[in-house]
């Protein structure tokens, strides 16, 4: 973290010795053609450059003897316990930056194209060998008429072929190009990163819905306002109470970080819960893979919500959120407020009773 994230490429062999895909490609051709499930489907052929977005019907896939195409299934941690630990392996990097797991599957020859990312990743090599080709960008100039964001003049200045178990992290920025060399397939670990002005609107946003409409509301008031020749003008006074009503949002940072917290805790549009079974006597339990949980010294964020918590009951919230799980003898010290919330994640899906052994 010290010497490389967001500052320059890293590969490290061998990061994972030994390590297996973690779905095979029999399951991952399945996950393609469901409905909830992210994917794209990507060749490279005499006719140029082809993207379809999922679901991919089996039978629409070409022939895994084919040369140079690629599956990307987008959010498999969603879906899988085994993506949702080995992103797990990835949590050195605080939670509100973690996004998700992809998996690409690539015939021989099968890649993307050169490209760059707004965003760090981390390019797990779990089946196979793929060839990285990368460099820095000093031309951003794209491909026209391509489905993807291909740069038409990439030239990189490294090249690996990693191996299973071998790892390239990237910063934002970095142009690279990826080619299979025989049937492979990679785990991609991304990072969020929101814009400056998308991360401001998003919160003063949820500042703004989180305003009490039935609290008190000071109307605008003019007693001193003089008879007018000039009646289209905004009077300047009324402009002022706009922007100190507007300042007495920001100005409130418990707000704010109430609004941002649950703006990063808030799921994907795309997922859904199956209702669970509320607790009726303490028991420990752990998060639904598809459940995102933060904190800050006043709040405890889980799924777009947010709750104010302290004392016993924060630090054994906040030891959930960080593990992922909280052992029995943990829960039987939660007070009854706070474990009557617990229940409730529970009757919502959001987290789950496990047995201890």
């Amino acid at each position: 973290m010290r010497r490389h994230w967001q500052k320059r490429p890293l590969l490290i062999r061998q990061a994972v010795p030994g390590i297996a895909p973690i779905v095979p490609r029999a399951q991952l051709f399945e996950l393609a053609a469901r409905e909830d499930v992210e994917s794209r489907l990507i060749v490279h052929g005499q006719r140029g450059w082809t993207m379809k977005r999922g679901p991919q019907a089996r039978r629409a896939l070409p022939a895994v003897s084919r040369r140079g195409w690629t599956l990307l299934v987008q959010g498999l941690d969603l879906h899988l316990d085994a993506a949702r630990e080995l992103l797990s392996w990835f949590r050195f990097v605080p939670d509100a930056r973690l996004d998700d797991l992809m998996v690409s599957w690539a015939s021989d020859g099968g890649g993307v194209g050169p490209h760059v990312d707004s965003y760090d990743v981390f390019l797990l090599q779990v089946q196979g060998r793929r060839r990285w080709r990368i460099g820095p960008v000093d031309d951003a100039s794209l491909e026209p008429d391509v489905p993807l964001k291909i740069l038409s003049r990439f030239v990189p200045d490294q090249e690996w072929l990693l191996e299973p178990g071998d790892m390239l992290y990237l910063p934002p920025g970095w142009g690279h190009d990826g080619v299979a060399e025989g049937e492979c397939m990679t785990c991609s670990i991304g990072f969020r990163a929101a814009g400056r002005d998308e991360l401001a609107t998003e919160v003063l946003q949820r500042v703004i819905e989180a305003v009490d409409p039935d609290g008190e509301d000071p109307l605008y008031r003019d007693p001193s306002q003089p008879a007018t020749d000039a009646p289209g003008q905004v009077p300047p006074r009324l402009q002022a109470f706009a922007a100190d009503a507007v300042q007495r949002l920001l100005r409130d940072p418990a707000a704010l970080a109430c609004a941002l917290g649950e703006l990063l805790s808030e799921p994907k549009p795309s997922v859904w819960f199956d209702a669970g079974e509320p607790l009726d006597a303490p028991q420990a339990v752990r998060l639904d893979r598809r459940t995102r949980m933060m904190y800050d010294d006043r709040h405890v964020f889980i799924n777009g919500d947010s709750f104010r918590a302290a004392g016993r009951d924060a630090r054994l919230m906040r030891l959930l959120a960080d593990e992922r799980c909280l052992a029995l003898a943990d829960v039987a010290r939660l007070s009854d407020d706070a474990f009557e919330l617990l229940g409730q994640w529970a009757h919502a899906g959001w987290v789950r009773a496990v047995h201890e052994t």
